[in-house]
């Protein structure tokens, strides 16, 4: 009787080590369910990333706006009408240039401190009221 239960026993053992420990056991299934999920977060990921460049993609081939935003903001660039005008706090020594110039032109260099652009801004100026200029010396 003592030798049966030891080869059942033995039986028993040799028939759960493959469910635990062999080739899809438990902790097999366990490792790729983890595989499983950390791969669809990246896969999510990687699904945002390219939503995104495909709406950048699509703002570049359909207007000017984004170009035109792409060259301020990463090359610094400004129209031949405007002026660049960029403030820097009291505390803060001014930039230095690379080439160690004086050049007194700001076109090409970005400051590292994010830009707040206003598309249509309110004038502070009061208007100047009519009647007075050269229409009403013409009219008159």
């Amino acid at each position: 009787m003592r030798l049966v239960t030891v080869v059942l026993i033995i039986l028993l053992v040799l028939i759960q080590y493959p469910l635990w420990w062999g080739h899809g056991g438990w902790l097999r299934v366990h490792e790729l369910q983890q595989q499983l999920a950390q791969q669809q977060k990246q896969n999510d990921d990687e699904k945002l990333r390219n939503e995104r460049i495909a709406g950048e993609v699509q703002d570049l081939q359909n207007g000017t706006a984004a170009v035109e935003e792409r060259a301020r903001y990463e090359m610094g660039m400004v129209k031949d009408s405007e002026v660049f005008v960029q403030f820097v706090s009291p505390n803060q020594t001014p930039p230095v240039t690379p080439n160690g110039s004086s050049n007194t032109s700001t076109r090409g260099e970005m400051s590292a401190a994010p830009v707040r652009v206003v598309p249509n801004p309110v004038s502070r100026v009061p208007e100047k009221k009519h009647g007075h200029g050269k229409e009403a010396k013409k009219a008159g």
